[in-house]
């Protein structure tokens, strides 16, 4: 019997003109608005047709069902994801904890600005979750957060370096997820993540010291 977690989630095909990247790109905008104006429970393939302007017919010739226009939200937003952590954690011109506030700061008001998809999305994700696409997705930051710390904390441990990564990247996960839930004036967010940038980079610098002291 199919496992009814993993629904198809990969598009039918890929567009290859720009008329049909066009489309695409017009059903992907769409699809936002639905989800955040909708919510993941009201999220259907008829919805976003209706607000692409474009038939149900032409929607399904690139994602067979509403699972896979979640997943390529979703994986469109790992990247922008992905892409912030490179971008800011691998750009040597500023000390490595200098480039962390930077990241706090980046993160903290993605998530505020665009709340209500995040929300949405994670409502969404039992559709994908288990599937071996998203668990691939969900590797790209993973190997970045892993250098970083490799060069923030070069005498500690790997134990210590896998430790550190995954403590700062749940709690970006849960607390950014929480704080963004309800809206947020600009000093609030600046506050917040000022607060929670000071909070890291005392635990990395406790953590430096620590493993010069071995």
């Amino acid at each position: 019997m199919a496992d009814q977690r993993n629904p198809r989630i990969s598009v039918r095909k890929q567009p290859c003109q720009a008329r049909s990247a066009g489309l695409v790109a017009t059903i992907l905008e769409a699809a936002v608005h639905v989800l955040a104006v909708e919510g993941a429970a009201r999220f259907t393939t008829a919805r976003v047709a209706e607000r692409a302007g474009v038939s149900i017919g032409s929607l399904y010739q690139y994602f067979p069902n509403k699972a896979a226009i979640l997943f390529r939200l979703q994986t469109d937003e790992w990247r922008r994801t992905s892409d912030m952590l490179r971008d800011i954690l691998e750009d040597v011109r500023q000390p490595a904890l200098e480039r962390l506030r930077r990241l706090v700061h980046a993160f903290i008001r993605s998530e505020c600005e665009e709340a209500a998809v995040r929300v949405a999305l994670n409502d969404a994700a039992p559709l994908y979750r288990y599937a071996p696409e998203a668990v691939e997705a969900r590797r790209a930051a993973d190997g970045i957060i892993a250098r970083f710390m490799h060069e923030v904390l070069p005498d500690a441990s790997d134990m210590t370096r896998d430790l550190a990564g995954d403590l700062i990247t749940t709690t970006f996960s849960a607390v950014g997820k929480a704080f963004s839930e309800i809206p947020r004036t600009d000093a609030d967010i600046t506050s917040y993540a000022s607060g929670m940038a000071d909070m890291f980079v005392a635990y990395l610098t406790h953590l430096a010291g620590a493993g010069r002291t071995r």
